[in-house]
């Protein structure tokens, strides 16, 4: 009896993947390669493209100094804030695998913040910070630290940090719950036995529910630091970049070179969106290389 190899469906494979490559193309492929085509010519309304080459890039990397205060505000965002929201996280999560005295209520209270949206979020803290009635400056005077008042979204020295403390008090609790489905899902027997060995909470911690979560902590880390590279809307809302670009992103400096400036020029924009693309995949791919664990655990 002869058996005939099969052939691949092509034909049904082509049709179940056609759509999604033209969605694909159409909404990434295409807008990346765009940009990066309008990044080397000077894009006005109603004319045709003129090529500039480089130049862009030059004026971008060479003489625009908004746009390295907006790169270094970022990182630091980018840094800053997944390392509060991850720590702080974790500890929520140890305390509620422990099972302090309303757990519940906690779980849900600390998760709420999650579920709003950046605009809410922005605006009902742009009244805690409000100097003169704000629920901050009111509490630091009800405490009698008066000297502590300040407009704390109008002080170039504050404002960063200001909008770095509320992006950790929103995505906290989302860490918070995957991190404890992580402890939840703990094989007992690992933790039995550190139990058995007369550990204690703290050695146990460090030496056994860390390491064995720790893919968990570095995909989080990795996420959260992905996020605010992108970080548009809180600042918005907020600050819109100000004051002395304190708190300027990349994002926000792109949408006002694009939309806000008076040269109508979508060119330079694209350059913008072109370098930080290269940026945040650099530090994407150096951050996983580095966070990558070379010891496979074993249980």
């Amino acid at each position: 009896m002869n058996h005939t190899a099969e052939r691949p469906p092509w034909a049904a494979i082509i049709a179940f993947l056609l759509p999604a490559l033209v969605i694909y193309t159409a909404l990434t492929a295409y807008p990346v390669v765009r940009t990066f085509w309008n990044s080397l010519h000077k894009v006005l309304p109603n004319r045709p493209d003129e090529f500039v080459g480089l130049t862009n890039y030059a004026t971008l990397l060479f003489t625009d100094d908004i746009f390295w205060r907006s790169v270094r505000n970022t990182l630091v965002w980018s840094v800053a804030s997944p390392l509060f929201e991850v720590g702080i996280a974790l500890l929520l999560a140890l305390a509620l695998y422990a099972k302090v005295p309303g757990a519940r209520f906690f779980r849900i209270a600390w998760f709420t913040p999650v579920l709003m949206s950046y605009v809410v979020v922005g605006i009902l803290w742009v009244w805690i910070y409000n100097y003169d009635w704000g629920a901050a400056n009111a509490s630091l005077r009800f405490l009698g630290l008066e000297s502590l008042t300040r407009a704390w979204l109008g002080n170039p020295q504050t404002a960063l940090p200001a909008l770095i403390l509320i992006t950790s008090w929103m995505w906290t609790g989302f860490n918070m719950v995957v991190l404890l489905a992580a402890l939840h899902s703990l094989p007992s027997e690992v933790i039995e036995a550190a139990e058995l060995d007369n550990c204690g909470w703290s050695a146990k911690l460090w030496h056994v529910i860390i390491p064995l979560i720790k893919p968990t902590l570095l995909n989080l880390l990795v996420l959260s630091f992905i996020g605010k590279m992108k970080i548009f809307d809180l600042v918005w809302i907020t600050t819109k970049g100000g004051p002395l670009w304190s708190t300027e992103t990349v994002s926000t400096y792109l949408y006002k070179r694009a939309f806000e400036w008076s040269t109508f020029d979508l060119g330079y924009p694209s350059t913008i969106a072109a370098v930080w693309f290269v940026i945040i995949m650099g530090c994407v791919l150096g951050l996983t290389r580095l966070l990558r664990s070379r010891d496979r655990l074993e249980y």
